[in-house]
Order: structure tokens, then C-alpha cells, then sequence
């Protein structure tokens, strides 16, 4: 089974999100968590530090990340593990591939149109407000 990795990164303050706007499929022109893909035999967590760094230029050193959840796609021989976290200091941003932007976190998040996951990234936000105090 393939694995990829998504992470739902929240500003100090809590109240923005970082997301990409995604420059190919899937979901191509739309807003996503950043994230990427797991290497054989590579550590989760480890890949998804590497991936946070590698996309933005966030370390392990300003933010600690969590395995919120994991998504497995049968048909497609997918598992998307969604890791939070949030930033423990201002960061300056480095783009990789897909331009990045804080979000709202009172954003419709539930407009398809705009937002990658077919509504799985509602559905993220809301479990990591359920235990917020167990991820922060």
C-alpha cells in the first residue's frame, strides 16, 4: 500500500491554517494541507517532518506534529495519515512547488469548489477541535 501524508499546521494564535493551492492532481487549482509522499521504509512521523520542511521550511524545532488520523483508500491501495500540529514561533514560509497561504480557520471549508478532499478536510478540522487539548 502506498503512503502519503498531509498536515494541518496552525498558526500560534490558532486561528489561521496553512494550506497549498495544488499545481496537479489531484485536485489541481484547489486549496489543500501540504503533505506528500512516504518512502519505503521510512519512519511516518519522520517522512512527515521531511515533507512539512521540505514544502514550507517548517522544522521539528517549530512545531510538534501529532498523527491525527489515518485515511485508507482500498481501491486505490492509499493510506493518507494526517498529522497536526501548531507553530511555536512566526516562521518565514518556503515555497517548494505549490504556493502557500494562511487560511481563516472560520473559512467554508465544506466549498468543494475551493478546497481539495471532497469535504475530509471539514471533517480534520473538526476532529482536532474535539481534542484540541490532547494535540496542543
Amino acid at each position: 500500500m502506498r503512503k502519503v501524508n498531509i498536515i494541518l499546521v496552525f498558526n500560534k494564535e490558532e486561528d489561521k491554517i496553512l494550506m497549498c493551492k495544488r499545481k496537479k492532481d489531484p485536485f489541481k487549482g484547489k486549496l489543500n494541507f501540504v503533505g506528500g509522499k512516504v518512502e519505503p521504509n521510512e519512519d511516518e512521523l519522520h517522512a512527515a517532518y521531511r515533507e512539512l520542511e521540505e514544502e514550507t521550511g517548517i522544522t521539528k524545532d517549530d512545531i510538534t506534529l501529532t498523527n491525527l488520523m489515518n485515511f485508507e483508500y482500498k481501491i486505490s491501495g492509499t493510506e493518507l495519515e494526517a498529522y497536526a500540529g501548531k507553530l511555536n514561533k512566526d516562521v518565514r514560509l518556503k515555497e517548494e512547488l505549490n504556493s502557500l497561504y494562511w487560511i481563516s480557520k472560520d473559512e467554508d471549508f465544506n466549498n468543494l469548489n475551493k478546497f481539495a478532499g471532497e469535504g475530509n478536510i471539514l471533517h480534520m478540522l473538526k476532529q482536532v477541535e474535539i481534542f484540541k487539548d490532547k494535540l496542543f
